[in-house]
């Protein structure tokens, strides 16, 4: 008799069991680190005790934001977000992406699925190539503010990837009303060169590809730290001006900021440099010209892309010491034809190959001489 009755209980146990793992564990118990960046200072995965889904963690995803936390449970194996979770929800795997940011189209390049890719903002501009080649596939949806939202619908996407600039995207509140998952995705905000190129892996764990986003991952800070450690022994290291005047002003990055990094990584150092926190700095013609009296080059140069140009634009700089010795390089060598620079699309994912031209420009002797090719940077002529 009691064989007979645990016969019988014994499919509903296993039933209330499944049925307990698909429920999914109290939010608190998603404790486990699954990932933690070594560079990025944005995200972090985690994960529950015997649980298959995830959790990204997302931080201060946008400029001034102080104790801002957004989450995306990462579903698998038919596990429900946890109770109390108040983010947004995706099934491990996405097949079906809408881009906001160029970097975004970057990084699922680096993990070779530039084909999930079935929407983005200013497309045209992409330098991506299986854009370029599948142009049809790839609908343009518009820029924030403008935005095709019946067009998104139509793309069914699985999940919209998006960023914020000085507060949360406007595109949250029609996102949610519609029903379409999204996260943010801070790469922009990182300052280190090798903490933008890490957030490659969050977008792997979406894809349920985070191993092999983590195996692709590590080569790029051990080429970078290759090449940071020989441009370390220079004996002398040349003072840098950096960018063109933006109508009125003239920027000038912080001595923290991924600009600066990459130059002192590379054996230089910014002329003029001043830590501003997070912030660029706005200086007048007057103090531009004294730094550029300074630098022995001149990198960043805008849209300018020859000598003529840029001796046009600012006539009386002709005589400083980078331009009469023509040593003026701008990172605009791989532009498509609407105008979208590389640079600041797959440069972010390869900080490498960026400090690979840097060091060319700054300290090619310290390269073998098959080694001087520039990839993102061209010298003005």
């Amino acid at each position: 008799m009691t064989r007979n009755v645990f016969k019988l209980l014994l499919p509903l146990l296993g039933l209330w069991a499944v049925a307990c793992t698909h429920r999914g564990a109290d939010l608190s118990a998603y404790d486990r680190t699954i990932y933690r960046p070594a560079y990025a200072a944005g995200f972090e995965i985690v994960g529950a005790e015997g649980m298959q889904s995830t959790i990204l963690k997302v931080f201060n995803p946008w400029q001034g934001a102080q104790d801002t936390e957004t989450m995306l449970f990462i579903a698998r194996n038919g596990e429900k977000a946890p109770e109390g979770f108040a983010g947004q929800v995706v099934q491990a795997g996405a097949q079906r992406i809408v881009c906001m940011s160029s970097t975004h189209v970057a990084e699922l390049d680096a993990l070779g699925e530039s084909a999930r890719i079935v929407g983005g903002s200013g497309v045209d501009y992409l330098c991506n190539e299986y854009i370029a080649t599948h142009r049809d596939r790839v609908a343009d949806i518009g820029y924030e503010g403008n935005l095709n939202y019946e067009q998104l619908v139509a793309l069914e996407p699985d999940l919209v990837l998006i960023y914020g600039v000085t507060s949360a995207s406007g595109m949250e509140p029609k996102l949610q009303e519609l029903g379409i998952p999204y996260t943010y995705i801070g790469d922009y905000l990182e300052e280190s060169p090798l903490g933008k190129a890490e957030w490659m892996v969050a977008i792997a764990e979406i894809l349920d590809r985070r191993e092999e986003g983590e195996r692709i991952y590590a080569g790029i800070p051990e080429r970078y730290n290759a090449l940071k450690a020989l441009a370390s022994q220079v004996p002398g290291r040349p003072s840098v001006m950096l960018n063109m005047p933006y109508g009125d002003n003239w920027f000038m990055p912080s001595t923290g900021s991924y600009q600066v990094r990459l130059l002192r990584d590379a054996g230089a150092e910014l002329a003029g440099a001043e830590d501003t926190g997070n912030s660029s700095r706005s200086i007048d013609l007057e103090e531009a010209y004294r730094l550029a009296s300074e630098a022995e080059f001149w990198l960043n140069t805008n849209q300018v892309n020859t000598r003529s140009e840029f001796l046009q634009q600012l006539p009386k700089f002709a005589e400083v010491s980078s331009v009469k010795q023509n040593r003026i390089y701008n990172n605009t060598l791989r532009q498509n034809a609407a105008g979208g620079n590389d640079y600041w699309e797959s440069g972010v994912m390869q900080p490498d190959v960026v400090l690979h031209d840097l060091i060319v420009i700054f300290h090619p002797e310290l390269l073998e001489a098959n080694d001087r090719e520039l990839h993102f940077y061209r010298q003005l002529n």
